[in-house]
């Protein structure tokens, strides 16, 4: 884990070209990967990309390219390698022989900014929980200083049952806090269901998108917002009134690409917000240049969390900071999501989405009474279905 934002250690990213991601996709997934270094209090100092046809299951990229990588570390002195692919326990050591720096993956940085994140009792259970079961399966690698006395006598026996201890305090650690959860998933359930039967509606989306500062506006509450990724851990649940039409609005955790198992697993009352939801305000940043994959990203989470068939608001967030490069006339190459107006590709989503559709700048408060007018006819729609004697009131 990387240390607390007190102490900035310098990083360099390290990323794969496969059969199934090709170099523009994994410079995108490196963007990422750097914010989230950033976020987690790094300082990146470079980047390396290996083309490579199947995994080194020893070490993931070739061994002229660890070469490389340890060279340029020890010559500037960096602190951490972050991989942006998930290690094997086996790879994680070999990779931290073979240079001599500490590595992370990008689950296990995830963890990391989940852990400066969690702020309530209950997230922290939740992160210490995905903790320690990615933890578990690399115990291992942690006791490799042990292999320099392999042969020695009455050494190795002492170092694999000080391993097996360990495991075994782990295990009892995660029932431990599976109790905890348990009991704490109680307490949410039964807040939810004093909440009575008003409407409710979840803000999902991306990581960073913008949802906490929508929230905000709607709420008319000061929910933490700040340009990092994961500001938001703890569902934060408001009563928002338009009109005369009260509903309850839930922001949620953002969702990332390879979102680690663990943290699904254990996120899995935050997660209840979205289950239990009657109407999903998927907001979406439209300044970012692979929008539509994390859309693709956000549908498949809600898919696996059994969601996908709400009703769902598809909200465009940021136009303020949309840009776009037009293409000269005689250029006729086809052209790419950088060659598309903002004006085009509203008239595109709002022709073939079939969801109702909305473009807003929250920072800049752009179209946000188009959007209350919007969630106004959905939530009373939901409402006067649900209690049909209520319609004259709304």
């Amino acid at each position: 884990m990387l240390q607390d934002n007190l102490t900035v250690e310098s990083a360099i990213l390290i990323g794969v070209v496969t059969l199934s991601q090709d170099l523009r996709m994994v410079l995108d997934y490196l963007d990422e990967l750097e914010f989230l270094a950033e976020t987690a209090g790094a300082t990146v100092m470079n980047r390396f990309i290996q083309r490579i046809d199947s995994q080194n299951p020893g070490t993931l990229i070739g061994k002229g390219k660890l070469e490389e990588i340890r060279l340029y570390a020890e010559e500037n002195d960096i602190d951490i390698l972050i991989f942006d692919d998930d290690l094997s326990p086996t790879q994680l050591r070999n990779i931290e022989q073979a240079i001599g720096r500490r590595v992370v993956d990008r689950t296990n940085l995830i963890l990391d900014i989940f852990a400066k994140r969690a702020q309530t009792a209950y997230a922290k259970v939740q992160v210490e929980l995905a903790q320690y079961l990615y933890l578990l399966p690399r115990l291992a690698g942690m006791w490799s200083h042990l292999e320099r006395q392999r042969g020695g006598i009455g050494l190795r026996g002492p170092g694999e049952r000080e391993i097996e201890t360990d495991r075994r305090i782990i295990r009892q650690r995660i029932g431990k806090l599976r109790e905890d959860l348990k009991k704490i998933d109680l307490q949410m359930n039964t807040q939810r269901q004093n909440r009575g039967k008003m409407v409710r509606v979840a803000l999902v989306g991306y990581t960073n998108v913008g949802k906490s500062t929508l929230m905000n506006l709607l709420s008319k509450s000061e929910v933490f917002a700040e340009n990092k990724l994961f500001a938001t851990l703890d569902t934060t649940t408001r009563k928002v009134v338009i009109g005369n039409l009260p509903f309850l609005l839930s922001d949620t955790v953002g969702f990332i690409r390879k979102l680690p198992h663990h943290l699904v697993e254990s996120f899995k009352s935050t997660l209840d917000e979205v289950r239990e939801s009657d109407l999903l305000l998927h907001v979406v940043d439209i300044s970012h240049p692979g929008f539509e994959e994390q859309i693709g990203i956000v549908n498949q989470t809600l898919s696996d969390l059994h969601c996908a068939d709400k009703p769902v608001i598809l909200l465009f967030n940021k136009m303020d900071a949309f840009s776009y490069v037009p293409k000269d006339e005689d250029d006729l190459t086809p052209g790419t999501r950088e060659n598309i107006s903002l004006e085009d590709l509203m008239n595109s989503w709002m022709a073939k989405n079939n969801n109702p559709c909305i473009f807003i700048s929250a920072k800049q408060r752009t179209n946000i009474e188009a959007l209350k007018e919007l969630l106004y006819a959905q939530v009373r729609e939901i409402h006067t279905t649900r209690y049909p004697y209520n319609d004259f009131l709304y």
